[in-house]
């Protein structure tokens, strides 16, 4: 049976009582932990002025976590590009392959990562759109790969520092769109279950049917990534789930706040909508229970999606617990872990 490559992203969430700050070490903890659990890849997702996620600039993250661990993938999920220049991400990109060979992934989206007022003063107050996104995918690979045709007005400008291995691409989406790109111009592409429950299947089955091969990768590589809480019962899992379920609903209401701990969880007072949403809606995207269970399940997606690996986020309402989770995903998969290094 062919090994499933298992790996994290994490979008460094603030839970209620501590900072951003302390959420950006407990990222750095989860980076070095993965790698020593035997996990494949290490995402690192770009959000803005959201008081629950603590990483705006992943490109910067990236760089701390590839510098303290030594096998691991590292990675964004994902530079918003319509954000910024492909030019710059580019040489942002190099210089990591340059100080990380072999080691560094891509992650590109379109979406804004914030409210319309954020994207607004991102774009210094015009409103990025993505209707250029198709091309600016197209330049960031041509400046990665330095592959502008011949008689192109930027023909001469290069990407430094130039070196002999690139990054990894790799197409972010939640529906049709990002997958058709990603076939059309053959990148790697990763479905977000944990955003959109439904159809993805579809989305990733098409994308390797219409998949035209490019000298960067001359074959289709998916993954799917999905929310999952692993814990030693079944009770235990529902019951830290409970966090993750507030902190939707507080999206869903437009509450701009930490993620909520246990205790604020169980606390609130829900009303009979509330729940009604919670099961109908968010549950849905939400793998929980037992190691085995948890396992079935993924395997379970990764048939329906044909993915070639999985990808995992996980937060609940406290750290230790999030990290358990990951230890136990770990146990049940058997992930080798990687062979001591020398000092």
């Amino acid at each position: 049976m062919k090994t499933i490559k298992l790996s994290v992203l994490d979008q460094s969430p603030v839970i209620s009582g501590h900072s951003p700050q302390q959420a950006i070490q407990q990222t750095l903890r989860l980076a070095q932990a993965a790698e020593e659990l035997g996990y494949h890849r290490y995402w690192c997702a770009e959000h803005h002025s959201i008081m629950a996620l603590a990483d705006p600039c992943p490109e910067i993250l990236v760089t701390r976590l590839a510098a303290a661990t030594k096998t691991i993938r590292v990675g964004t999920d994902g530079v918003l590009l319509p954000y910024y220049s492909p030019l710059k991400v580019a040489e942002q990109f190099r210089m990591l392959e340059a100080l990380f060979p072999g080691r560094i992934d891509l992650g590109i989206g379109r979406a804004p990562g914030g409210d319309q007022a954020t994207a607004t003063a991102m774009g210094q107050g015009r409103y990025p759109s993505a209707d250029d996104f198709p091309e600016q995918v197209q330049y960031l690979a041509a400046y990665l790969d330095d592959d502008l045709p011949d008689g192109h007005p930027f023909r001469q400008v290069r990407a430094q520092p130039a070196g002999d291995t690139s990054p990894q691409i790799w197409l972010l989406g939640s529906s049709d769109y990002s997958g058709a790109l990603a076939a059309q111009l053959g990148l790697r592409f990763a479905f977000a279950h944990f955003i959109s429950a439904r159809g993805g299947d579809v989305v990733m089955r098409d994308y390797k049917k219409r998949y035209q091969p490019s000298p960067r990768e001359p074959q289709p590589q998916a993954l799917v990534c999905v929310f999952v809480i692993c814990a030693d019962t079944q009770a235990q899992a529902e019951r830290l789930a409970q966090s993750v379920d507030l902190r939707r609903l507080n999206m869903d209401y437009g509450v701009n706040a930490p993620v909520p701990t246990l205790e604020e969880a169980e606390r609130y007072p829900y009303t009979d909508a509330d729940r009604q949403r919670i099961a109908q809606h968010h549950r849905r995207r939400v793998v929980l229970g037992t190691p085995d269970v948890v396992k079935q399940r993924l395997l379970e997606i990764q048939a329906e999606f044909e993915a070639d690996e999985l990808m995992v986020i996980t937060i609940t309402g406290d750290y230790d617990s999030r990290l358990r989770s990951y230890e136990l995903l770990a146990g049940v998969f058997a992930l080798e872990r990687p062979a001591a290094t020398a000092a």
